[in-house]
């Protein structure tokens, strides 16, 4: 049985060995990863997966801005790949959504394929102004705003060292 739980409760060390299986250990040069380093994760907003004694799958979120809007960067979701496609992850990104109107349902964002994070209500409609310090492709520069907040038409996407 898989349960879910805050990833403040995981060791670290179990959290970065389940990212090297899912994304490699070449990650860290992803732009993504230039929005993350020096921030700590938004504990309230970031879960992990255990079955028995193992980590199966994370999501992380971060406190980014764009101008003075701050944001919630989404990600990474990872699930250990030989289960994946089996639903966890969605069972993650709906443990993030569901946590964040305690939050007052900040602006999201994320890299990631839309085709996917469409179903959670994220899209590339609001981002097209906006730039990050790193390679991206603009389809793939993904929003979601339910809180209906104002959001910058330009800007650069940078990590933030405020919390929401």
């Amino acid at each position: 049985m898989v349960e879910l739980l805050s990833l403040s409760r995981v060791p670290p060390d179990d959290v970065e060995r389940l990212l090297d299986d899912a994304f490699g250990y070449d990650r860290h040069g992803r732009t993504a990863y230039k929005l993350r380093d020096g921030s700590d994760a938004i504990a309230p907003l970031s879960f992990g997966l255990v079955e028995g004694n193992g980590l199966v799958g994370s999501i992380q979120c971060w406190p980014v801005r764009v101008n003075d809007t701050a944001m919630v960067l989404v990600g990474p979701v990872a699930v250990l790949p030989k289960i994946q496609g089996t639903g966890l992850g969605k069972t993650l990104m709906w443990a993030t959504l569901n946590a964040a109107p305690n939050l007052g349902d900040p602006p999201m964002v994320m890299i990631g394929d839309p085709e996917y994070y469409g179903r959670f209500g994220f899209s590339a409609d609001a981002t097209g102004g906006w730039t990050l310090p790193g390679p991206w492709e603009p389809r793939r520069l993904l929003a979601r705003n339910i809180g209906n907040h104002p959001l910058p038409k330009h800007g650069m996407l940078e990590r933030s060292s405020h919390a929401l």
